[in-house]
């Protein structure tokens, strides 16, 4: 690989120090906000102005770069009911604006763009697509019926399925972001197609490893081939989804080979899915940043600078990841709901840790839910002009929480409807 496309570190200061990446963008910092899911779309599922201010607040933050929560590349196929929603032919000033907030205090924003597939809740859709009829199981009866029955994805809508990334990746472009994030862990649709629990699939986009890499090749190739070359292009791809007989370390590290020859600007490594939710850090790890032991075998096999989320909390952690090429970046997500200016301080050295209290569910597919519910409190908070707070009861969140996310779906069906009568464009 030529001199071009390696990591050039700027100065030797750990977390301080800027990164420029393989596409020429320059992070002024090593800190990335991680995406979490906003919720905070308007009635037409374009951004609020409470995401607006959400992000006025994260604009301050100090990070180098800002990742926003999912934003569907599908109408028909939404992670959550207050998703942002990309499509084609589509008016962006809304998506200009927010691209501009995000950049005003100086951070690089990119778009994360997704697909929920089968890990849609019932309410939105009963039918979810998926690359196989394999359902989300969760134990416990109260999750019986979250989710609905997923069919399998015909191949011609595989193909559709993979412009509507590269067009979202096109969209966001034009609006103004630095960059886009392809999702392909936690359990979402392309996450799905390259785990052999739920691509049982026989035709050219499962079995082998290499087809069910397939769809995430094409999405990342298109984009390349769609954008400029200084728009940032990055993948979020899972360690392992921490499930008997799916996607393991051993896959993971074959598709980051895959990957290496597409020339990407950022690789982000995480873990886990609903059913096993590791990126809530519920699993059997041991210690902070619990992805930094998978991070050092990826970095022996790949130039994609490396962008590791997951438990980091302490100022000196984050240096030693940094200072000994464990990871390139390092990115911190429920900090930024509770404290959303702490980087400056954490950069500054007055801050040595970030905490974030929320007391611990034993179950952990409600522990995973609870906390979301929790962090998406504090969003609306700052979204409303309010200051965050601690969490009241963790259930109570919950509650309020599906409460809003079946008002929400409401909305949801009525904008399909105007859509079907071509009130709006799809």
């Amino acid at each position: 690989m030529s001199e071009n496309f390696m990591i050039q570190a700027l100065s030797k200061e750990g977390i301080s120090s800027e990164l420029k990446l393989p596409n020429g963008q320059i992070l002024k910092n090593r800190i990335v906000k991680a995406s979490m899911e906003e919720g905070l779309s308007d009635k037409e599922f374009l951004p609020s102005q409470k995401l607006f201010k959400l992000y006025e607040r994260w604009s301050q933050s100090g990070a180098g770069l800002l990742l926003t929560g999912n934003v569907m590349v599908d109408v028909n196929g939404l992670t959550g009911p207050g998703n942002v929603i990309l499509r084609k032919d589509m008016d962006l000033s809304s998506i200009q604006k927010w691209a501009e907030i995000g950049q005003s205090g100086g951070s690089k924003i990119w778009m994360q763009i997704n697909h929920p597939g089968r890990q849609t809740f019932g309410f939105i859709t009963e039918t979810p697509v998926a690359p196989s009829p394999v359902k989300v199981h969760i134990p416990g009866r109260m999750f019986a019926k979250v989710f609905g029955e997923p069919r399998e994805l015909k191949g011609e809508e595989i193909r559709v399925l993979i412009q509507k990334f590269i067009d979202a990746a096109v969209l966001a472009e034009k609006a103004g972001f630095n960059g886009v994030e392809v999702h392909s862990a936690h359990g979402y649709l392309l996450n799905q197609f390259l785990s052999p629990i739920t691509n049982i699939r026989k035709d050219e986009w499962g079995g082998s490893l290499e087809n069910r890499a397939r769809f995430l090749l094409e999405v990342l190739k298109g984009i390349k081939a769609s954008v400029r070359s200084d728009f940032g292009i990055g993948v979020k791809l899972n360690s392992a989804d921490f499930q008997g007989g799916g996607f393991q370390e051993e896959d993971s590290i074959q598709v980051i080979k895959m990957l290496e020859p597409i020339g990407l600007d950022l690789l982000e490594i995480s873990g886990g899915n609903y059913e096993s939710p590791a990126m809530q850090g519920t699993g059997t790890n041991k210690r902070e940043a619990y992805f930094l032991d998978f991070a050092r075998k990826a970095k022996e096999i790949t130039k994609i600078p490396l962008l590791v989320t997951g438990g980091f909390r302490t100022r000196s952690v984050m240096e030693e990841a940094i200072l000994s090429n464990e990871a390139d970046l390092v990115g911190i997500a429920a900090p930024f709901a509770f404290h959303p200016r702490f980087v400056n301080g954490l950069l500054s050295g007055k801050i040595e840790k970030v905490s974030v209290e929320i007391p611990k569910l034993s179950n952990p597919a409600l522990n995973s839910l609870s906390k979301m519910s929790a962090i998406r409190l504090q969003f609306r908070r700052m979204g409303e002009g309010k200051e965050p707070r601690l969490p009241g009861s963790l259930i109570w969140n919950m509650i309020r929480d599906q409460i809003r996310g079946r008002r929400n779906a409401k909305n949801y069906k009525k904008f399909l409807e105007r859509i079907s009568s071509k009130r709006i464009t799809s």
